[in-house]
């Protein structure tokens, strides 16, 4: 295949495992890394912004202390990474493994090349998808916007099929294109129930009003011209079925990987659960996909401007 005609985002290098161990591959480059991210000017203290400092022991631990107020902080406190035990190799690791697959990795896999306990590794995992919702929440869409409602797990051994199935999760896809109709971002989310409500509560904190809306024919999508949007709803017929459309294309299209990677990664979950937090997953990767080599610091940035997220918080659902 000609070079012109290479798809340069599948194919761009991203970064190799050398690089990573070059740029993180000890405690101290990772320390250095997370210093970077928090105090890019230099320290500064979080109790009266003065910038000179001690650094201090006690009982084995390190600190900085304020020359001015004499306050103490550690590196990570008020961090995602707030009171971990483990390295943060193995937090670096575990950002590079889930940012650079396309399709994910599972979370026993994580564990296998993390080299810790299946535990240590659900909450790895989750403390970053955490992390990851809250670094997308605010995301606003502004151009061409596809919208469909999808939905997430299947239909239980004796349960009811399709829509009526007791282990599906309903979610709201939307994909934001330009104006030539190449994909730009895409924003998952997952809903109680397609009801007008909840359109209602999600357009007002994920479209602008300038967006160009594009839904099927399904009921609760009007709301978003009852709302003033510039809305249009293509009525899809048992004949003529959406993913033929091309006004559809890219909606249907990233749908359809992020079911593959799900069915072929993940297998199962508490869908009703934890749904959320892999589809941001997902959402986060493909977003940022236009620069492989900076998901880790990226993500790495997201988790020091994050607090620490306690057991339970993590078996919390919804977030």
């Amino acid at each position: 295949m000609g070079k012109k005609y290479r798809n340069l985002i599948q194919t761009q290098k991203g970064m190799s495992i050398a690089e990573f161990q070059r740029m993180y591959g000890t405690e101290k480059k990772c320390t250095k890394a997370i210093e970077i991210l928090r105090w890019p000017n230099g320290f500064i203290c979080s109790c009266c912004d003065h910038n000179e400092y001690y650094k201090v022991s006690n009982d084995g631990l390190k600190f900085y202390q304020c020359k001015k107020c004499g306050k103490q902080t550690s590196l990570l406190a008020n961090t995602l990474f707030e009171q971990t035990k483990l390295p943060l190799t193995i937090w670096f690791l575990a950002m590079y493994l889930i940012t650079q697959s396309k399709n994910g990795i599972s979370t026993l896999e994580l564990r296998r090349m993390l080299g810790v306990s299946y535990s240590s590794s659900w909450r790895i995992r989750h403390k970053l998808q955490i992390a990851m919702i809250e670094k997308d929440k605010d995301m606003l869409l502004c151009k061409r916007v596809e919208i469909d409602d999808a939905y997430l797990g299947g239909k239980k051994p004796g349960g009811k099929a399709g829509r009526g199935s007791e282990n599906k999760v309903p979610f709201l896809a939307a994909v934001e294109t330009d104006y030539k109709g190449n994909p730009l971002n895409v924003i998952f989310s997952k809903v109680q129930s397609f009801s007008k409500e909840e359109i209602q509560a999600w357009a007002g904190k994920h479209l602008f009003k300038t967006a160009e809306i594009i839904t099927d024919g399904l009921s609760c999508f009007g709301e978003l011209s009852d709302l003033q949007y510039n809305h249009k709803s293509e009525v899809v017929g048992y004949d003529r079925k959406s993913v033929e459309l091309p006004c559809f294309k890219w909606v249907n299209t990233i749908l359809g990987n992020v079911k593959t990677a799900f069915a072929g990664t993940f297998h199962a979950f508490k869908f009703e659960k934890y749904a959320q937090r892999y589809l941001a997953e997902m959402q986060y990767r493909i977003n940022r996909r236009y620069d492989l080599k900076t998901l880790v610091v990226r993500l790495a940035k997201a988790c020091v401007n994050i607090t620490a997220q306690p057991e339970a918080v993590l078996r919390l659902s919804g977030c």
